[in-house]
């Protein structure tokens, strides 16, 4: 009955905007950050009378195109939503987006929880992690690989990490700048990248094809799943773990009663079964938090990334 009373509270909260809800994806499609939007859009469809979402599509500077447009020219919107993840609150650390800070937007909701992924094609002769770094440690002018950013961006982040393990020096190693999941994939597939630095949504949605293998996840455990058969870096002999936050903001100049309303409706949103089931078919797991518990969650996250980064001579 408390879910029923939350939902039609929320209902009454969407019928009344005038415009439909948009959700910006600060990438190309394919990747996490079209997944976010996605996810927020099919959730908000299972409210009765809930006006749908649009997505609209603003990759550059992993981010920071989305980031600049909004804070700069579209301060106010009280219908406009952008996805965002760890690596997001990364570059907000290192000075990616310039002179912003966390400060700078209103932190909706988190969606969920994500993990790093290291994957090759299913025809490479890299069956492991071991193998893998062995192969970088005999020549790394011969592995390429794909990450979504550029040096000090996470997914560079993870290799670097990785490699330091095994006594190698991250700055030897080949990478590719690409924008966003998708694309990276789509490098791979091609042969112009012989392994991805990614996410493990983004590895599910490429797994269905059947033409990549993932190498290791960056979990505490074993992920449930198309990734049940994985094993963890840790098991592997990397004691290296990446949680990544999905969520949404909004502009820094959304009027109090509209941002409290995005906050309500995610809240029940959340608390539902529908949405639970659509998270894990977008291969998220739990982690919800709203509002002001977000934004002390961001503000601690790009504090530690800082620090992190900071260890690696990467922070400006």
């Amino acid at each position: 009955m408390k879910i029923l009373h939350l939902i039609v509270a929320a209902v009454l909260l969407l019928a009344g905007r005038a415009q439909a809800a948009e959700c910006i994806v600060p990438s190309k499609p394919g990747g996490a950050m079209d997944l976010t939007c996605k996810l927020a859009q099919k959730s908000l469809a299972t409210l009765p009378g809930a006006q749908p979402m649009r997505l609209v599509y603003r990759p550059g500077g992993i981010g920071a195109v989305a980031w600049h447009s909004l804070v700069s020219q579209r301060r106010a919107e009280p219908n406009t939503l952008v996805a965002f993840s760890g690596g997001s609150l990364l570059n907000l650390a290192q000075g990616k987006f310039g002179k912003a800070t966390a400060d700078d937007v209103r932190w909706v909701a988190a969606l969920g929880a994500d993990y790093g992924m290291i994957a090759v094609r299913t025809d490479s002769p890299y069956k492991s992690l071991a193998d893998l770094v062995a192969a970088l440690k005999r020549d790394p002018s011969k592995v390429l690989i794909g990450v979504s950013g550029t040096i000090g961006s996470q997914d560079w982040l993870k290799v670097a990490l990785l490699v330091r393990q095994a006594g190698m020096d991250p700055k030897v190693l080949r990478f590719v700048a690409l924008e966003g999941g998708g694309e990276s994939f789509t490098a791979m597939q091609a042969d112009h990248v012989q392994a991805v630095s990614g996410d493990v949504s983004e590895a599910s949605l490429a797994i269905a094809n059947g033409k990549i293998r993932v190498l290791a996840v960056m979990s505490e455990q074993r992920l449930p799943g198309s990734l049940a058969g994985v094993p963890t870096a840790r098991e592997q002999g990397y004691d290296l773990v990446w949680p990544v936050i999905r969520g949404l903001w909004m502009g820094p100049q959304v009027a109090d009663a509209d941002y409290r309303q995005w906050v309500a409706t995610f809240d029940t949103l959340l608390a539902t079964p529908e949405f639970a089931k659509l998270r894990t078919a977008a291969g998220l797991y739990p982690f919800s938090l709203t509002g002001q518990a977000l934004n002390d969650y961001v503000h601690k996250a790009v504090d530690d990334y800082g620090k992190r980064a900071s260890q690696l001579g990467l922070v400006r």
